[in-house]
């Protein structure tokens, strides 16, 4: 796939990289670490600019969000539930990364749409629960530009740093995903434990 992209921005420049991210938003398996890094080292050997891609990029992920937030206009958790189970597996998406995004979001608010911004797969993701609880489409654009262009800025100006070795950002990027993941996974099983201490304190009254 790493080729497939490459090959796309250097034919179609700014055009690529806004089509990339907003296919990158509505299908989590095309990564946004390598289009943007790799965007960032295009500035190096050719006439984009690092404020061009991060442009570029920003609009296309905010037009891919806002695909998403209309789906989840139009969803509920069980119609999800079943496109999932149909689909999950070209998506690489589960339940589980369904529920992820929804506990995120009923839990943390609209906050949640500016930080996941910055979390790769759930970045994506964030958008649908979003649509489905009705938030105020203006702050979601807002918070979603915001998270997105903080989330580009990094990348592109990482892969511009670093030239031709590009490629160990995508790497520091995976150590980067699997570090969220964890940390994710231990505040779950956090926010369960308080909650069974809980109720065996409610019941023991």
């Amino acid at each position: 796939m790493e080729n497939w992209i490459t090959n796309i921005i250097e034919q179609f420049g700014y055009m690529g990289i806004l089509l990339l991210i907003a296919l990158e938003n509505i299908f989590p398996p095309i990564p946004s670490e390598v289009i943007l890094t790799f965007g960032g080292f295009m500035t190096t050997t050719t006439n984009l600019s690092v404020m061009g891609v991060v442009l570029f990029a920003t609009v296309g992920s905010v037009g891919g969000a806002v695909m998403l937030y209309g789906i989840g206009l139009l969803m509920d958790v069980n119609r999800l539930e079943k496109i999932v189970d149909k689909w999950g597996f070209i998506l690489r998406l589960t339940r589980k990364d369904i529920y992820k995004a929804n506990a995120w979001f009923a839990k943390y608010g609209v906050w949640t749409v500016f930080f996941c911004r910055l979390i790769p797969l759930v970045r994506s993701l964030i958008s649908i629960p979003a649509g489905m609880s009705r938030m105020n489409f203006v702050v979601f654009l807002l918070l979603t530009t915001l998270g997105t262009l903080i989330w580009n800025v990094i990348l592109v100006n990482l892969g511009a740093a670093v030239g031709g070795s590009w490629e160990s950002i995508v790497g520091y990027m995976d150590i980067y995903s699997n570090i969220i993941y964890v940390g994710l996974g231990i505040l779950f099983l956090l926010f369960v434990v308080m909650a069974i201490r809980k109720r065996k304190a409610v019941e023991m009254k």
